[in-house]
């Protein structure tokens, strides 16, 4: 199963009002395993970004002057994630925009983006699983334990890489880590070093039971096995 886990962001809130996408990052899940794959782009949006945006990505007017428009990538992009599934944290945000661009510049080539993808809204997810409780990106990441530190403001492939290991462990924690580059494909156009995970050659300490600790355990599986009438597993393999 293919799976894009996807994020935007914006000049301001309301593509209604004339706002546009300025970048979207995506990643690739395939079975639940990060390909090392993704998708970036930074775009040009003919139009003023906010201040209060700004305050939130970082990314400036200037910035974006000499970037690429919407036009310019949409091809690409489609054929990024046509046929997978999406994965986004209040989807209908960034479906709104990315329908909205779709509507400028791609009117006689594309229908909506829901015409050639399915959507999971992970903070629908969040919502059921956790009601009454914040369920921002930030919030799920302490919940969950992902590391999240180097989301000092929003940007688009690093959100979406945060929400990657947020939406597997909310669904029962990733089954396989890719921790090499020998792994990815080398026609891959992924950077592998942008996305965050543990190094192979850590050496994690071993710490042994001491012989007090051996003794009370001992002691523990006596009473389990006598309330069992003999029947503690951890004993099976020493009568």
């Amino acid at each position: 199963m293919r799976q894009i886990v996807l994020d935007t962001e914006t000049t301001g809130l309301e593509p209604a009002k004339g706002h546009r996408i300025i970048e979207i990052g995506c990643v690739e899940l395939e079975n639940r395993k990060l390909t090392g794959r993704h998708y970036h782009q930074y775009i040009q949006p003919e139009r003023h970004v906010e201040e209060q945006a700004i305050e939130v990505h970082g990314i400036t007017n200037e910035f974006l002057q000499d970037k690429p428009l919407f036009i310019d990538i949409m091809d690409e992009f489609m054929d990024f994630v046509s046929g997978a599934e999406l994965i986004i944290h209040n989807a209908p945000f960034d479906i709104g925009f990315i329908n909205n661009e779709l509507a400028v510049y791609g009117k006689q080539k594309y229908q909506p983006v829901t015409e050639y993808c399915s959507v999971i809204d992970t903070l629908v997810m969040a919502r059921q699983k956790h009601p009454g409780q914040k369920n921002n990106l930030d919030a799920l990441c302490k919940r969950y334990g992902v590391d999240n530190s180097q989301r000092d403001l929003h940007g688009a492939l690093l959100d979406s890489e945060i929400l990657a290991d947020v939406y597997l462990m909310m669904t029962g924690g990733q089954r396989t880590l890719s921790l090499s580059s020998d792994e990815i494909d080398e026609d891959s156009t992924a950077s592998v070093s942008a996305i965050r995970r543990i190094k192979a050659d850590i050496h994690l300490p071993v710490i042994q039971a001491t012989d007090d600790e051996l003794t009370a355990h001992r002691e523990k599986l006596a009473l389990i096995d006598k309330a069992s009438q003999g029947n503690c597993v951890w004993l099976q393999g020493e009568k």
